[in-house]
Parts: structure tokens; sequence; C-alpha cells
């Protein structure tokens, strides 16, 4: 198989346009890091109460809390839009292949690939400089965890084998816990509960998008369970069985005590309706069913952590 060329910048574009450097960092994706880091922070605040942002018992003000909260969301922003800016640079000759990427700033040449490699990794450093400094190291390391997972693990395997997606649901799960360490609370099974639910979602929705492109990705020369599922059942299968598993960590948070029963039964109900609609898809597979599964993946996530917040605060 031929390599497909490089992309050219286009002369003069070496600075770009400040939209280009955004659309660099999805940031559509940095958003849901950002609520999912939130999440976790404000779910873990009962349990850092008994340690103390300090290390003494005891809840810290509400200033304070906010405070570290602020950094905290700031800091996760500049490293995951970095990460997401490094793997557009390790790509652009991928996304030059696709339809649905080849406009994006560095196929369509407005920008210089050092360019943009040098403002993705400053944005990321800069990003665990502060977790570091002002929230806390372990914090930080989970940031740098993430960029390292995603940019030299699950980037480069994308073009080698489908597992790369079991491997790219690790860094997608690891920014919920650098919420939960952010409050300084310990890592226990309710850290556990959350980086599983994150892992296990991350299943069904990607596998629904890469059957929904499988086409393109195919044309791209990625390795995908979906290119070399044809009609699609093998991949809704392990949707559904990704699902299955989801239902009972879904639950966990109310076993452990962290929520309460309007969790635990908008856990369950969530969870079940992503089962049926996978076993659906792995009937019947067809575009049209990979797009309502994708679709309700969407809508599950902000759903189940917006009741798991409010009932943590109420």
């Amino acid at each position: 198989m031929v390599a497909p060329p490089r992309p050219v910048a286009v002369p003069g574009a070496a600075l770009g346009a400040p939209a280009d450097y955004l659309a660099l960092t999805k940031p559509r994706i940095v958003a849901l890091v950002v609520l999912t880091v939130a999440a976790g922070f404000v779910v873990a605040l009962p349990a850092a109460a008994r340690v103390g942002f300090d290390g003494n018992a005891g809840t810290a003000p509400l200033a304070v809390q906010l405070w570290i909260l602020a950094h905290l969301l700031c800091g996760t922003a500049l490293v995951a839009g970095g990460t997401n800016a490094l793997n557009q640079v390790a790509e652009r000759d991928v996304d030059s292949l696709m339809h649905r990427t080849r406009n994006r700033p560095l196929p369509a040449g407005r920008l210089d690939p050092n360019a943009a490699r040098s403002f993705a990794w400053g944005m990321a450093l800069v990003g665990v400089l502060q977790l570091y400094i002002v929230v806390n190291p372990l914090t930080a390391l989970f940031a740098a965890l993430t960029l390292a997972s995603y940019v030299f693990a699950y980037t480069p395997l994308k073009r080698r084998t489908s597992l790369s997606t079991l491997v790219g649901a690790i860094p997608g799960a690891l920014p919920i816990v650098g919420g939960w360490t952010g409050t300084g609370a310990p890592l226990d099974a309710g850290a556990a509960a959350l980086f599983g639910i994150m892992f296990l979602w991350q299943m069904p929705h990607f596998l629904a998008l890469s059957w929904m492109y499988r086409a393109d990705y195919a044309r791209a020369g990625l390795r995908m369970l979906s290119i070399e599922d044809e009609h699609g059942a093998m991949t809704f299968r392990q949707a559904a069985l990704n699902a299955v598993a989801l239902l009972p960590i879904s639950l966990l948070p109310s076993v452990l005590g962290v929520a309460g029963q309007i969790y635990f039964f908008t856990a369950a109900l969530l969870s079940t309706v992503l089962i049926l609609m996978s076993i659906a898809a792995a009937r019947a597979p067809s575009p049209k069913s990979a797009r309502r599964l994708f679709l309700f993946t969407l809508a599950y996530l902000p759903l189940l952590f917006g009741i798991l917040v409010a009932n943590r605060i109420v």
C-alpha cells in the first residue's frame, strides 16, 4: 500500500488564523472533558472534606473550592486542547483522505505543521504546569498520562489494530479521575466507579460513530472493527456487551453511598435504554440505527452526570 502524501502548507500560512488554532483543539471535545472533570470534582467534595484541601480534615471555604475548581478546569482545558491538536498534527495525512476531516486547518494547508505542533505542546505543558502548581501534583500526573496515552499510544495504534478503541478509552476516562483528585480526595472505589462509567460509555459511543463513517476510515487506512464488519452485527454486538457491563458500573455510585436513590433509578433507566438500543442496532444494523445509538450516547452522559451532581449537592 502506497503511503498517502503529506499535505503541503500554503505559503504564508505558518501564522494562521485564530479560528484555525481554535479548531485544532476540537472545542466540543474539550467542553465535554471539562464537564466531566467538573462532575468528578463536585462528586468528590464530601470525600475531600474528610482530609481537607490542605491535608487537615474539614470542608474548605467556598472561595477556596471555587479557586481550585477554576484552575482545575482551565488547566484541564489547556491539556485537552493541546492533546487534540497534537493528534491532528500526527494525523494530518489521514485527515486529508477523509471527507469529514479534509477541511481541517492542517490537511487544508491553512496552518504550518511545525507552528501547530509548537502551539499544541505549549498549550499542553502550560496546562500541566498550572495543575501541578495550583491544584496538586497527582491531578497534573493524570493530565500528563492522558496526553501521553492519547498521543503516543492510541493515535499510532489506530493505523495498526482495531483494539485501539479500547486503548483510546483509557485517556478518555482519566480526566474525571483528575476532577476527583483535584479536590484532594484520595483515590478510592468512588473514583474507580467514575472511571469505569467513562470507559465503558465510550465503547458504544465510538463503535456507533466508527460504523457511521466506516467508508471514510477505510479510505484513510485506519484499522477499525467496523471496517472488518461489513454488515455491522459484530460491531453492535460489541456495543451491546459494553452497554451491559455499563449497567452495574453505573449503579455503583449509589451502592457506594456517593449518590442516592434518584441517581440509582436514573442510571438504571438510561443504561437499560442504552442496552436495548445497542441490541436493536445489532439485530438490524443500518445507518439509521447507528445514528440513533450514537445520538443517545451523546445524551446519556450529561443526563447521568447531571443527575449525579444534583443528587450529590442535594
